[in-house]
Order: C-alpha cells, then sequence, then structure tokens
C-alpha cells in the first residue's frame, strides 16, 4: 500500500510568500508614511519644573562667549533644546528666528539654544546655514538636558522674568505660540506679533 502525499506546490507557496511580504511592506509603508507626516505630541506639557525657580544654565557658547541664565532677569527667556538632525527642530528653527527678531530690539525676551546630543561643529554648521542670532550652547549640555528633565527634543521653556519657569513645550514650537503664552502669563503684548 502506497501512501501519496499531496504537497503544495513550490508555485504556491511563492505567491503566498509573496502576498504576505507585499501586505507587510504596505502596513510598514502606511506606518512610516503617518510617523513621518505626524507632528507628534504638541504643545504645552507638564513638568515638575513649572512654578519653581529655573535650573541654572551656564556655560560656553558656540561664539566663545559664556551664557548664564542668571544674567537675563527682567525679561522672558525662550530655553530650547533642540539637535541639528531632529525634523521637528529644523521645522521650528525659523520660528525662534523670527522670535527672536521681534522681541530683540526691544529686549523683553531672549532665546537661548542647547544642543542635545549633538557635536559643536554641526551645531555652528547648522545656526551658519539657517541663522538665528542668540546664545547657543553646544558643549557639556547634558548636564541642563538632566536638571531640566529632557526626555526627547524639541522641548522648550520659557521662564519668567522673575527666574520662573512658567511653560513647557513639548514638540516644534512657533513664535505665535510664545507670544501667546507672554501675553496669557503676562497680560501685556509686548513686541510679538
Amino acid at each position: 500500500m502506497s501512501d501519496v502525499v499531496d504537497l503544495p506546490s513550490p508555485t504556491g507557496n511563492r505567491r503566498l510568500g509573496l502576498l504576505l511580504s507585499l501586505g507587510v511592506a504596505v502596513l510598514l509603508g502606511a506606518l512610516i508614511l503617518v510617523l513621518a507626516t505626524s507632528e507628534g505630541e504638541r504643545g504645552l506639557g507638564p513638568s515638575p519644573l513649572i512654578g519653581q525657580a529655573a535650573p541654572s544654565i551656564d556655560g560656553p557658547t558656540t561664539t566663545g562667549e559664556t551664557f548664564t541664565l542668571d544674567d537675563h532677569r527682567g525679561r522672558w527667556v525662550v530655553v530650547n533644546f533642540f539637535a541639528t538632525t531632529c525634523i521637528p527642530c529644523i521645522v521650528e528653527h525659523p520660528e525662534l528666528v523670527s522670535f527672536d527678531e521681534a522681541h530683540q530690539p526691544v529686549g523683553d525676551a531672549a532665546v537661548v539654544s542647547i544642543a542635545f546630543s549633538d557635536t559643536a561643529a554641526n551645531v555652528e554648521a547648522f545656526f551658519d546655514e539657517n541663522g538665528g542670532d542668540w546664545d547657543v550652547l553646544a558643549a557639556d549640555t547634558g548636564r541642563h538636558a538632566v536638571s531640566y528633565g529632557v526626555a526627547a527634543v524639541p522641548e522648550t521653556y520659557l521662564v519668567a522674568p522673575s527666574g520662573i519657569v512658567t511653560s513647557k513645550f513639548i514638540g516644534g514650537i512657533t513664535e505665535a505660540q510664545l507670544d501667546a503664552e507672554i501675553v496669557r502669563l503676562s497680560g501685556s503684548p509686548g513686541t510679538g506679533s
């Protein structure tokens, strides 16, 4: 007695494998598209620093000067943690440039950028290419990220003229968001647009 077993044809296995591979590729493509085009989590976020004195920030800037947060008491300070390879950071940069240009002549607000896991050479090249005329810290910045509890970039903190952290922004920031938050907190429109 001979038992004959029907095996699936190699052509059928190939077709099934091809269909499964195509299905997985379509799903992965859709996921990548959603992640690449989403703005991610944006807006105001919680932080134990809100209502507290801002952790000190000091250190050498990319221009060789020394930045100290305490030297900016009496005006709003936008503390922006960023990386040159972070897409939302690149997108928000012109907004920070516009904010700085609107507030710099009056002196009511300042921006300081703190590089997050980046090199000084990359940071200098980024600012040379994209503009921005404010203090930038690119060396020994890990301690600042830790003291502010930065989990991912971009993250931006707004420090009041009194030195108190008033707000934390998660994700890319806009000039309008910064100005609106300053107006909300101070009741004064300042120079913002």
